[in-house]
């Protein structure tokens, strides 16, 4: 017999978004009921995992690819604003946790670790330097450091410079106020911090196998994937967020806002370096050009990462490929997901986008030794013996519906909403987890709008995040103090 139960919140998916949404939710309105239900046997296994993802805390202080070239030379810094704003509301939303006491220790999941742009060549030495003055001159980017001194750079960098071509131009920007975040961990802590409410149920080992409107509800059909026992949840509001395996659950849902979306599923590797004399050298998140006519998830860094109390090296990512849209899924799901509504989009992307598609079998086709030898353009002393694989989490990139092209392939991450708000799904990667505040956010003021608009809710909310409602690209002031709190709450040292 099929057991039949109601909520008023089901989240679908144990990954920081969920977990994410969950506390807001609770911290707003106590009094909802919400089930979470997840296929593995605990939390952020797939792209939340600490291996499965870079781990930075993406706030567009390296990452050269938020900040484009425009035709006449000048530099876009909008999408680089954008982020690095999103980034502060996590660190509010963290920081009020870390004072209630619901994390106990931010360094559980968070360290302060310096994020530096690297480049070499006349050509991208030129480049950073102008996306170096068009940042600086912007509040949200003050104390960015630039340097060619290559006694400095050595210096600040001890592994970028060991046994390099002394010849070689190089140059680089500084941040210290960079972090090194561990989003598997932060997942717990978030989940943990449930507990203890009312209202709030975990259930693992489910897989959610299909959703159907019933009424004003969502029935929701699950499977105990030990027992193969079979259940019906009946919710009034359903949160989507299981990474790769969104986009077939949201197909599922039939609502018409999901027709045209398809997903390019787009598997990772990783060099890591667990030699402790190794990553002692290295405080750093070091972060590259992309090639010319590679995409955006193709940008190579050199990380020094702060996980389960140890130090490691990673460097990449090198792209492999996949049919499976999660780690743990399956080869069929590629398969699966295409229908009637997106093969023209599929097809638009497989015809345009030639370069991901020469891009992708290079990297998959590519050796040891030539994944050395990119590892060695950033580490040049770098040996194979200290270095092993390490398979990253799958990443399924958004590809819609577009008038002209008839498809594109998206970058980035985009929600896709149920007419009546009682459905929403998050679809596409990066920069993902650092942004997962603002993202929830966004599903806050989508499908609570009311909720939102009670005065103890909105100032609950502007508790939570002292900025809301306020922008801190306009107000220097309110940024300054902003980030001067949340690094002392957060222990990062660095304002």
């Amino acid at each position: 017999m099929t057991t039949v139960t109601q909520t008023d919140v089901l989240l679908i998916g144990a990954g920081i978004m969920s977990a994410t949404l969950a506390v807001m939710l609770k911290e707003l309105t106590p009094a909802l009921d919400i089930q979470l239900y997840e296929v593995l046997a605990s939390e952020a296994q797939e792209s939340s995992n600490a291996w499965n993802n870079a781990g930075t805390g993406h706030a567009a202080l390296c990452e050269m690819n938020y900040t484009t070239e425009s035709a006449d030379g000048t530099i876009d810094i909008s999408k680089a604003l954008d982020v690095n704003t999103q980034f502060d509301l996590s660190r509010q939303f963290w920081s009020y946790l870390v004072k209630k006491g619901a994390i106990p220790d931010p360094q559980q999941f968070i360290h302060p670790v310096p994020h530096y742009s690297f480049v070499t060549g006349e050509k991208n030495i030129h480049f950073l330097k102008k996306r170096f003055a068009a940042l600086t001159a912007h509040h949200c980017f003050a104390g960015m450091e630039y340097s060619e001194d290559k006694a400095q750079i050595a210096q600040w960098l001890p592994l970028i410079m060991e046994q390099r071509d002394p010849t070689q131009n190089v140059a680089i920007t500084r941040m210290n106020t960079g972090t090194d975040v561990n989003y598997g961990a932060l997942t717990a802590l978030l989940l943990n911090s449930l507990k203890e409410t009312t209202g709030f149920t975990a259930h693992f080992l489910s897989q959610v196998r299909d959703l159907k409107r019933e009424g004003d509800r969502w029935q929701v059909e699950i499977n105990d994937v030990i027992s193969g026992e079979k259940r019906h949840v009946l919710a009034k509001f359903v949160f989507i967020g299981a990474g790769g395996a969104s986009l077939p659950l949201l197909q599922k849902s039939k609502i018409p806002e999901a027709e045209g979306y398809a997903g390019f599923p787009v598997s990772g590797i990783w060099l890591r370096c667990d030699d402790p004399e190794i990553s002692a050298k290295h405080d750093a998140k070091v972060y590259g050009k992309a090639a010319v006519g590679s995409p955006p998830m193709s940008v190579p860094h050199l990380d020094r990462r702060h996980i389960d109390g140890k130090l490691s090296l990673l460097f990449g990512p090198f792209a492999g490929f996949s049919t499976k849209f999660l780690k743990h899924g399956s080869y069929l799901d590629f398969f699966k997901s295409i229908d009637f509504h997106n093969l023209l989009p599929l097809m638009a992307v497989g015809r345009d986008d030639m370069a991901l598609t020469e891009y992708l079998i290079g990297q998959v086709l590519e050796t040891d030794k030539q994944r050395l030898a990119a590892l060695q353009d950033y580490f040049p002393a770098a040996k194979q013996t200290n270095w092993r694989i390490e398979i990253a989490g799958q990443r399924v990139q958004i590809i819609k519906k577009d008038p002209i092209h008839g498809g594109v392939l998206q970058f980035g991450t985009e929600l896709v909403k149920a007419q009546d708000s009682s459905l929403i799904a998050m679809l596409g990667a990066s920069p993902g987890a650092s942004t997962a505040v603002a993202i929830m956010i966004h599903v806050l003021e989508q499908c609570f709008a009311d909720t939102l608009q009670q005065p103890e809710v909105l100032t609950k909310m502007q508790q939570m995040l002292p900025s809301y409602g306020q922008s801190l690209m306009d107000n220097a002031a309110l940024c300054q103090a902003v980030r001067k709190e949340t690094a002392a709450t957060l222990n990062i040292g660095t304002v």
